[in-house]
């Protein structure tokens, strides 16, 4: 949050302080002001993706309790009545109605969902052409439609991190529930910590429900779960415990299975689990559930077309690099903030120095000179009167000169400072 705010203070500070000595814009750059929302809208696709991929899970789930349901009902009247008992017709009559109403009340939960679903598709829907509307950069509807989405991003992060409740508040206070997934990613992070305590059985509950999603993607998760199980089993070393995992290796570790993952799982019948023979001691080891947490992680955002990371860090990166030079990390930047109080650009500063080194530099196609330029004898170039303001600044005498960027540098007489001129 902090970064953030420093960002958008120092970038409106140095806008300001940049007017005095940069010339006009001519009207062939004002051009630069139009809005592009299709490159605007570049980090939003998944606003619409995530609930797109919930409607289609949700529609798959209603055709699956459909058909149990039917399947179970048909069952039940293919005994002739005549075979049947008075006693027993009523009460296989009776268990069809509690099914059959079973089916009502999972169908209404899922309707109330997919109606849920639609009314965020159409807020996301507004909010995203809401910006085509919007003629400028400058305009006022802009910086309003860019707020709501720093909130989005914001709320985003903080699901991401864990911070769910938060994250809950902040939407609320915003009003942008709709603009925002709370529940899934609070389902994922649920899903996540059980895994880092060593539970598997939610992550398996998860794997169930979106089955012929993780089949079409190719996803390995159920496997390394079913892995796990096994690896638990076989730990406890006892006899009874060895047979179940052979039991439950013929159950879900035998089908569609490369060769080389099944003696690998085989071998750990063969080996203690103070084992140091690779890769039995990695199996063995209690570091497989952050892998299998990560793992999951993966799996459930590429399963609803998530990023990896928050859009947060990918717009946080590319505004940082829109702004980076080569001489922002250099100590003349600091030294001119601390000499002559002029405003730090946002990559100069403290709060985001570090965070912005490892970005690529700006790709600037005009350059800029401010007014009368002037040349010191150490090859630094200044506009003449903001050289005067700054030596003001930093108590140089009166008819000397020196580089206010140099703490403590050399004094020199104005008559060694030099026109530029550029053809």
């Amino acid at each position: 949050m902090l970064c953030i705010n420093d960002l958008a203070s120092h970038s409106d500070r140095q806008s300001n302080a940049d007017q005095s000595h940069y010339r006009t814009p001519t009207m062939a750059e004002v051009p630069f002001t139009k809005l592009d929302p299709d490159a605007h809208l570049l980090l939003d696709q998944p606003l619409l993706r995530l609930p797109h991929e919930l409607l289609r899970k949700n529609l798959k789930s209603a055709q699956r309790q459909i058909e149990i349901s039917h399947k179970a009902i048909t069952t039940a009247f293919q005994t002739p009545a005549a075979q049947k008992r008075p006693a027993d017709a009523l009460a296989a009559l009776d268990a069809t109605l509690a099914k059959a109403q079973s089916l009502k009340r999972k169908l209404e939960a899922l309707n109330a969902e997919e109606r849920s679903l639609h009314r965020q598709q159409k807020a996301r829907i507004e909010h995203l052409e809401a910006l085509h509307g919007i003629p400028s950069l400058a305009d006022v509807q802009y910086e309003n439609w860019a707020h709501t989405r720093l909130d989005r991003l914001l709320v985003d992060y903080l699901l991401r991190q864990g911070y769910v409740e938060s994250a809950r508040q902040l939407a609320v206070e915003k009003g942008i529930e709709d603009l925002v997934d709370v529940a899934v990613f609070e389902e994922c992070g649920r899903i996540e910590r059980s895994l880092r305590r060593g539970e598997v059985r939610e992550a398996l509950a998860w794997c169930g429900e979106n089955k012929q999603a993780l089949k079409k993607i190719g996803s390995q998760l159920e496997l390394e779960l079913r892995l796990q199980q096994f690896i638990e089993l076989v730990r406890g070393g006892e006899m009874g415990k060895l047979m179940e995992a052979v039991a439950h290796a013929r159950k879900y570790l035998v089908g569609g299975l490369d060769a080389e993952f099944g003696l690998r799982a085989g071998g750990l019948l063969a080996q203690p689990v103070e084992t140091v023979i690779e890769p039995y001691r990695t199996m063995y080891s209690r570091t497989r559930y952050p892998h299998l947490a990560h793992l999951f992680l993966q799996t459930h955002h590429d399963l609803f077309a998530l990023p990896a990371q928050p859009l947060l860090h990918t717009a946080l990166a590319a505004g940082l690099s829109a702004l980076k030079t080569p001489t922002c990390h250099s100590a003349h930047a600091v030294a001119v903030a601390n000499l002559s109080g002029t405003p730090v650009c946002p990559i100069c500063s403290t709060e985001l120095n570090d965070l912005a080194r490892n970005v690529p530099y700006a790709h600037q196609t005009k350059s800029y000179m401010e007014d009368d330029p002037v040349v010191l004898p150490n090859g630094r170039v200044f506009g003449r009167e903001r050289l005067r303001v700054l030596n003001e600044k930093v108590g140089t005498g009166r008819g000397m000169v020196r580089d206010p960027t140099e703490v403590g540098g050399v004094v020199w007489e104005e008559g060694v400072v030099r026109k530029v001129f550029i053809s």
